[in-house]
């Protein structure tokens, strides 16, 4: 099994929502929002990333269920991401 970053798995679940510009959404998220480069994400910064996430999705989607469901699939990251470190 290969071990993913968990910049990846933020990527691999927003691809499922934006396709091709999940990858440079994310990048602009971490880079803009967190000031670091994505490379660096840690899991103590996936909380607030969702929220910028979600914020950013909120202005570009009128479709709350997708974005509520996007948001949940990122929380899942945070939570699986929490149990492995225990």
């Amino acid at each position: 099994m290969t071990k993913t970053s968990i910049y990846d798995d933020v990527v691999t679940i927003t691809y499922d929502y934006l396709g091709p510009a999940a990858d440079r959404f994310v990048v602009r998220q971490i880079r803009n929002h967190l000031q670091k480069d994505p490379a660096e994400l840690k899991r103590k910064d996936l909380r607030q990333l969702i929220d910028w996430i979600q914020l950013a999705m909120r202005l570009i989607s009128s479709d709350v269920q997708v974005v509520d469901r996007y948001v949940a699939d990122l929380e899942r990251i945070a939570r699986q991401k929490n149990a492995r470190k225990k």
